[in-house]
Protein backbone atom coordinates (compact mmCIF):
# COMPACT_ATOMS: atom_id res chain seq x y z
CA UNK A 1 0.00 0.00 0.00
CA UNK A 2 0.97 3.10 -0.82
CA UNK A 3 0.12 5.08 2.25
CA UNK A 4 2.63 2.83 4.27
CA UNK A 5 5.64 3.12 2.35
CA UNK A 6 8.31 3.10 4.96
CA UNK A 7 6.65 1.89 7.32
CA UNK A 8 9.46 0.11 8.61
CA UNK A 9 11.01 2.96 9.83
CA UNK A 10 8.17 4.88 11.63
CA UNK A 11 5.44 2.44 12.55
CA UNK A 12 7.20 0.81 15.46
CA UNK A 13 7.68 4.41 17.12
CA UNK A 14 4.33 5.52 16.37
CA UNK A 15 2.70 2.33 17.58
CA UNK A 16 4.48 2.55 20.92
CA UNK A 17 3.74 6.52 21.33
CA UNK A 18 0.16 5.79 20.66
CA UNK A 19 -0.06 2.78 22.98
CA UNK A 20 1.69 5.18 25.65
CA UNK A 21 -1.34 8.18 24.67
CA UNK A 22 -1.64 10.27 27.51
CA UNK A 23 -0.31 8.08 30.44
CA UNK A 24 1.35 10.06 33.10
CA UNK A 25 0.86 13.40 31.07
CA UNK A 26 -1.55 15.54 33.24
CA UNK A 27 -3.87 17.97 32.06
CA UNK A 28 -2.88 20.10 29.18
CA UNK A 29 -3.34 24.25 29.99
CA UNK A 30 -1.57 25.49 26.86
CA UNK A 31 -1.07 24.84 22.68
CA UNK A 32 1.62 26.23 21.09
CA UNK A 33 1.05 26.66 17.23
CA UNK A 34 4.10 27.82 14.87
CA UNK A 35 4.04 27.39 11.16
CA UNK A 36 7.05 26.48 9.55
CA UNK A 37 7.37 27.46 5.81
CA UNK A 38 10.12 25.88 3.26
CA UNK A 39 9.85 29.25 1.90
CA UNK A 40 11.20 29.15 -1.96
CA UNK A 41 10.08 32.35 -4.13
CA UNK A 42 12.36 30.83 -7.04
CA UNK A 43 10.38 27.74 -6.78
CA UNK A 44 10.72 25.97 -10.16
CA UNK A 45 11.52 28.68 -11.61
CA UNK A 46 14.61 31.43 -12.22
CA UNK A 47 12.15 34.58 -12.97
CA UNK A 48 13.10 37.31 -10.30
CA UNK A 49 9.63 38.93 -11.08
CA UNK A 50 7.63 36.10 -10.43
CA UNK A 51 9.51 35.10 -6.90
CA UNK A 52 8.74 38.89 -5.99
CA UNK A 53 5.59 38.54 -7.19
CA UNK A 54 4.87 35.64 -4.66
CA UNK A 55 6.51 37.38 -1.80
CA UNK A 56 4.81 40.95 -2.39
CA UNK A 57 1.18 38.40 -2.24
CA UNK A 58 2.38 37.55 1.33
CA UNK A 59 3.67 41.20 2.43
CA UNK A 60 0.12 41.76 1.10
CA UNK A 61 -1.99 39.49 2.77
CA UNK A 62 -0.54 37.76 5.88
CA UNK A 63 -0.08 40.61 8.11
CA UNK A 64 -4.55 41.58 8.06
CA UNK A 65 -4.97 37.58 8.73
CA UNK A 66 -2.36 37.31 11.24
CA UNK A 67 -3.88 40.42 12.89
CA UNK A 68 -7.84 38.96 12.66
CA UNK A 69 -6.79 35.89 13.97
CA UNK A 70 -5.36 36.50 17.55
CA UNK A 71 -4.58 34.10 19.62
CA UNK A 72 -5.80 33.87 23.46
CA UNK A 73 -3.22 36.22 24.76
CA UNK A 74 -4.87 38.89 22.25
CA UNK A 75 -1.68 37.99 19.96
CA UNK A 76 -1.83 37.91 16.56
CA UNK A 77 -0.71 34.55 14.42
CA UNK A 78 2.81 34.34 13.73
CA UNK A 79 4.08 32.51 11.07
CA UNK A 80 8.36 31.39 10.32
CA UNK A 81 10.34 31.45 6.93
CA UNK A 82 12.57 29.51 7.08
CA UNK A 83 14.07 31.14 3.37
CA UNK A 84 17.06 29.03 1.26
CA UNK A 85 20.46 30.54 1.45
CA UNK A 86 20.71 29.54 -2.12
CA UNK A 87 17.97 31.89 -2.99
CA UNK A 88 19.14 34.93 -1.04
CA UNK A 89 17.63 38.56 -2.55
CA UNK A 90 18.05 41.38 -0.08
CA UNK A 91 14.89 43.20 -1.79
CA UNK A 92 12.86 39.69 -0.81
CA UNK A 93 14.20 39.70 2.69
CA UNK A 94 13.21 43.50 3.28
CA UNK A 95 9.52 42.58 2.58
CA UNK A 96 9.68 39.47 5.28
CA UNK A 97 11.68 42.20 7.27
CA UNK A 98 8.47 44.45 7.60
CA UNK A 99 6.52 41.22 8.73
CA UNK A 100 8.59 40.47 11.15
CA UNK A 101 8.74 44.04 12.77
CA UNK A 102 5.10 43.42 12.69
CA UNK A 103 4.74 41.24 14.80
CA UNK A 104 3.47 38.58 12.38
CA UNK A 105 6.85 37.07 10.98
CA UNK A 106 10.28 36.01 11.65
CA UNK A 107 12.96 34.16 9.09
CA UNK A 108 15.44 31.36 10.00
CA UNK A 109 17.60 29.24 7.87
CA UNK A 110 17.14 27.01 4.90
CA UNK A 111 19.60 25.13 2.71
CA UNK A 112 19.51 23.07 -0.23
CA UNK A 113 23.04 21.47 -1.32
CA UNK A 114 24.11 18.27 -2.36
CA UNK A 115 28.17 16.88 -1.74
CA UNK A 116 29.48 20.18 -2.20
CA UNK A 117 31.54 18.98 1.27
CA UNK A 118 31.82 20.70 4.71
CA UNK A 119 34.05 23.58 4.27
CA UNK A 120 31.08 24.90 1.33
CA UNK A 121 28.57 24.40 3.98
CA UNK A 122 29.91 25.96 6.74
CA UNK A 123 30.53 28.70 4.69
CA UNK A 124 27.24 28.80 3.06
CA UNK A 125 25.25 29.15 6.74
CA UNK A 126 28.00 30.85 8.36
CA UNK A 127 27.47 33.66 5.89
CA UNK A 128 24.36 33.99 5.30
CA UNK A 129 22.94 33.85 8.98
CA UNK A 130 25.92 36.78 9.26
CA UNK A 131 24.31 38.38 6.61
CA UNK A 132 20.49 37.83 7.72
CA UNK A 133 21.79 39.39 11.39
CA UNK A 134 24.17 42.26 10.47
CA UNK A 135 22.00 43.68 7.14
CA UNK A 136 18.68 42.87 7.97
CA UNK A 137 18.23 42.79 11.70
CA UNK A 138 17.80 39.11 11.75
CA UNK A 139 18.08 36.06 14.01
CA UNK A 140 19.70 36.77 17.28
CA UNK A 141 22.69 36.30 19.48
CA UNK A 142 23.14 34.11 22.40
CA UNK A 143 26.79 34.17 24.32
CA UNK A 144 28.22 36.42 21.20
CA UNK A 145 27.02 34.20 18.49
CA UNK A 146 24.19 34.73 16.04
CA UNK A 147 21.57 31.12 16.35
CA UNK A 148 19.18 30.15 13.93
CA UNK A 149 16.80 27.47 13.52
CA UNK A 150 16.98 24.85 10.62
CA UNK A 151 15.30 23.38 8.19
CA UNK A 152 17.24 20.85 5.42
CA UNK A 153 16.05 21.08 1.93
CA UNK A 154 14.71 17.75 0.42
CA UNK A 155 14.25 16.65 3.87
CA UNK A 156 18.08 14.84 3.63
CA UNK A 157 19.33 16.71 7.15
CA UNK A 158 22.73 14.49 8.30
CA UNK A 159 22.70 12.74 4.70
CA UNK A 160 19.31 10.92 5.56
CA UNK A 161 18.58 9.96 2.09
CA UNK A 162 19.46 6.05 1.18
CA UNK A 163 20.88 7.62 -2.52
CA UNK A 164 23.06 10.29 -0.06
CA UNK A 165 21.86 12.55 -2.48
CA UNK A 166 20.93 16.25 -1.39
CA UNK A 167 23.61 16.44 1.33
CA UNK A 168 26.97 14.31 1.93
CA UNK A 169 27.75 15.39 5.25
CA UNK A 170 27.81 12.15 7.85
CA UNK A 171 28.51 14.73 10.68
CA UNK A 172 26.22 17.59 9.44
CA UNK A 173 24.78 17.84 12.82
CA UNK A 174 27.35 18.47 14.80
CA UNK A 175 28.09 21.38 12.44
CA UNK A 176 25.29 22.81 12.61
CA UNK A 177 25.45 22.44 16.77
CA UNK A 178 29.25 24.31 16.42
CA UNK A 179 27.68 27.02 13.55
CA UNK A 180 24.66 28.19 16.54
CA UNK A 181 21.65 25.87 15.46
CA UNK A 182 19.25 25.88 18.48
CA UNK A 183 16.45 23.42 16.58
CA UNK A 184 15.78 21.55 13.57
CA UNK A 185 12.14 21.87 12.95
CA UNK A 186 11.78 19.50 9.55
CA UNK A 187 10.51 16.35 10.94
CA UNK A 188 8.16 15.20 9.80
CA UNK A 189 8.72 13.87 6.34
CA UNK A 190 6.36 11.43 6.18
CA UNK A 191 6.69 8.16 4.06
CA UNK A 192 10.08 9.56 2.74
CA UNK A 193 13.29 7.14 4.02
CA UNK A 194 14.55 10.46 5.88
CA UNK A 195 11.54 10.13 8.56
CA UNK A 196 12.96 9.45 12.14
CA UNK A 197 12.05 6.70 13.94
CA UNK A 198 11.06 8.50 16.83
CA UNK A 199 7.60 10.30 16.22
CA UNK A 200 5.66 12.75 18.24
CA UNK A 201 8.32 13.50 20.61
CA UNK A 202 10.33 16.83 20.80
CA UNK A 203 14.02 15.17 21.96
CA UNK A 204 17.66 15.84 21.75
CA UNK A 205 20.11 13.81 18.76
CA UNK A 206 23.61 12.82 19.17
CA UNK A 207 25.57 12.83 16.36
CA UNK A 208 27.53 9.50 15.12
CA UNK A 209 29.64 11.68 12.56
CA UNK A 210 30.78 8.56 10.71
CA UNK A 211 26.80 7.31 10.17
CA UNK A 212 24.17 9.67 8.17
CA UNK A 213 21.06 9.73 9.66
CA UNK A 214 21.90 10.71 13.77
CA UNK A 215 18.86 12.11 13.98
CA UNK A 216 16.68 8.93 14.02
CA UNK A 217 16.55 8.47 17.47
CA UNK A 218 17.08 10.58 20.59
CA UNK A 219 16.12 11.44 24.21
CA UNK A 220 12.90 13.42 24.52
CA UNK A 221 12.45 16.53 26.99
CA UNK A 222 10.37 16.15 29.64
CA UNK A 223 9.42 18.23 32.63
CA UNK A 224 12.49 19.31 34.43
CA UNK A 225 14.94 17.85 32.50
CA UNK A 226 15.77 19.89 28.88
CA UNK A 227 18.07 17.60 28.17
CA UNK A 228 20.93 18.51 25.78
CA UNK A 229 23.42 16.77 22.47
CA UNK A 230 23.87 17.58 19.76
CA UNK A 231 21.01 19.04 18.03
CA UNK A 232 16.86 19.94 19.24
CA UNK A 233 14.51 18.02 17.17
CA UNK A 234 10.88 19.77 17.28
CA UNK A 235 8.90 17.88 14.99
CA UNK A 236 5.21 18.20 14.00
CA UNK A 237 2.31 15.62 14.38
CA UNK A 238 3.23 12.41 12.65
CA UNK A 239 0.44 9.64 12.48
CA UNK A 240 -2.40 8.14 10.30
CA UNK A 241 -6.26 10.29 9.54
CA UNK A 242 -8.71 7.50 9.07
CA UNK A 243 -11.62 9.68 7.97
CA UNK A 244 -11.94 11.56 4.53
CA UNK A 245 -10.91 8.44 2.62
CA UNK A 246 -11.61 4.74 1.61
CA UNK A 247 -8.28 3.94 3.25
CA UNK A 248 -6.12 5.74 6.04
CA UNK A 249 -3.59 8.29 4.61
CA UNK A 250 -0.57 9.75 6.66
CA UNK A 251 -1.19 13.17 9.01
CA UNK A 252 2.67 15.61 9.03
CA UNK A 253 1.08 19.06 9.63
CA UNK A 254 1.35 20.38 6.23
CA UNK A 255 -0.62 23.42 5.29
CA UNK A 256 -1.60 22.57 1.42
CA UNK A 257 -4.07 23.72 -0.96
CA UNK A 258 -4.90 20.21 -1.86
CA UNK A 259 -5.10 19.18 1.83
CA UNK A 260 -6.69 22.35 3.65
CA UNK A 261 -7.13 22.26 7.43
CA UNK A 262 -10.41 20.85 8.86
CA UNK A 263 -12.38 20.13 12.22
CA UNK A 264 -11.12 16.65 11.89
CA UNK A 265 -7.56 17.34 11.24
CA UNK A 266 -7.10 20.21 14.06
CA UNK A 267 -8.49 17.20 16.53
CA UNK A 268 -5.74 14.83 15.09
CA UNK A 269 -3.06 17.45 15.93
CA UNK A 270 -3.88 17.50 19.20
CA UNK A 271 -4.32 14.00 19.86
CA UNK A 272 -0.59 13.83 17.81
CA UNK A 273 1.24 16.80 19.17
CA UNK A 274 4.01 16.03 21.77
CA UNK A 275 2.92 17.23 25.11
CA UNK A 276 6.10 18.47 27.90
CA UNK A 277 3.77 19.28 31.25
CA UNK A 278 0.91 21.14 30.78
CA UNK A 279 2.20 22.19 27.39
CA UNK A 280 1.18 20.80 23.41
CA UNK A 281 3.76 21.79 20.65
CA UNK A 282 1.94 21.91 17.25
CA UNK A 283 4.72 22.46 14.72
CA UNK A 284 2.92 22.68 11.15
CA UNK A 285 4.48 23.58 7.79
CA UNK A 286 4.07 24.58 4.03
CA UNK A 287 5.58 25.50 0.62
CA UNK A 288 3.86 28.40 0.84
CA UNK A 289 5.72 30.22 -2.30
CA UNK A 290 3.94 27.33 -4.92
CA UNK A 291 0.86 28.98 -5.97
CA UNK A 292 -1.73 25.96 -5.55
CA UNK A 293 -0.71 26.51 -1.42
CA UNK A 294 -0.63 30.23 -1.64
CA UNK A 295 -3.78 31.05 -2.94
CA UNK A 296 -5.59 28.68 -1.16
CA UNK A 297 -4.30 29.90 2.11
CA UNK A 298 -3.93 33.10 1.75
CA UNK A 299 -7.52 33.35 0.45
CA UNK A 300 -9.42 31.86 3.67
CA UNK A 301 -7.35 28.55 3.95
CA UNK A 302 -5.47 30.15 6.78
CA UNK A 303 -8.29 31.84 8.60
CA UNK A 304 -10.35 28.66 8.21
CA UNK A 305 -7.35 26.85 9.89
CA UNK A 306 -7.32 29.32 12.89
CA UNK A 307 -10.95 29.36 13.38
CA UNK A 308 -11.14 25.85 13.93
CA UNK A 309 -8.01 25.75 16.19
CA UNK A 310 -9.67 28.54 18.43
CA UNK A 311 -12.90 26.36 18.53
CA UNK A 312 -11.27 23.55 19.67
CA UNK A 313 -9.12 25.12 21.81
CA UNK A 314 -12.04 26.73 23.59
CA UNK A 315 -14.33 23.48 23.92
CA UNK A 316 -10.75 21.69 25.70
CA UNK A 317 -10.53 24.65 27.80
CA UNK A 318 -6.96 25.05 26.21
CA UNK A 319 -5.10 28.45 26.00
CA UNK A 320 -3.92 29.23 22.37
CA UNK A 321 -0.30 30.44 21.55
CA UNK A 322 0.66 31.38 18.38
CA UNK A 323 4.33 31.08 18.52
CA UNK A 324 7.53 31.72 15.55
CA UNK A 325 9.77 29.11 15.59
CA UNK A 326 12.18 30.69 18.04
CA UNK A 327 9.27 31.39 20.73
CA UNK A 328 8.22 27.83 20.41
CA UNK A 329 11.69 26.75 21.16
CA UNK A 330 11.37 29.04 24.33
CA UNK A 331 8.29 27.64 25.11
CA UNK A 332 9.90 24.24 25.35
CA UNK A 333 12.89 24.95 27.26
CA UNK A 334 10.51 26.73 29.96
CA UNK A 335 8.23 23.87 29.89
CA UNK A 336 10.40 21.39 30.60
CA UNK A 337 11.72 23.66 33.96
CA UNK A 338 8.81 22.96 35.51
CA UNK A 339 9.20 19.26 37.76
CA UNK A 340 7.28 16.51 36.99
CA UNK A 341 3.55 16.60 38.53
Amino acid sequence: MKLLRNAQIWMPGYLSNRLRGNAGKGPVKRVWVSICDHYEPFWQNKDEGKARDRVAAWRRLWPEIAKRNPDSRGCPAKYSFFYPEEEYRAPLIDQLVEMTRLGTGDVEVHIHHDGEGKQNFIDRISGYVEVLHQKHGLLRKRAGKTIFGFIHGHWALDNSRPDGRCCGLNNEISILRDLGCYADYGMPSGGSATQARMVNQIYWCTDDPEKPKSYDTGVPVSPGNFGSGDLLIIPGPFGLRWRERLLPRIETGELAGYDLPSPYRIRRWLSLAPQIGEDLFIKLYTHGCQERNYGPLLEGGFDQAFQYLSAECKRRGYELRYASAWEMYQAVRIASLAPPA
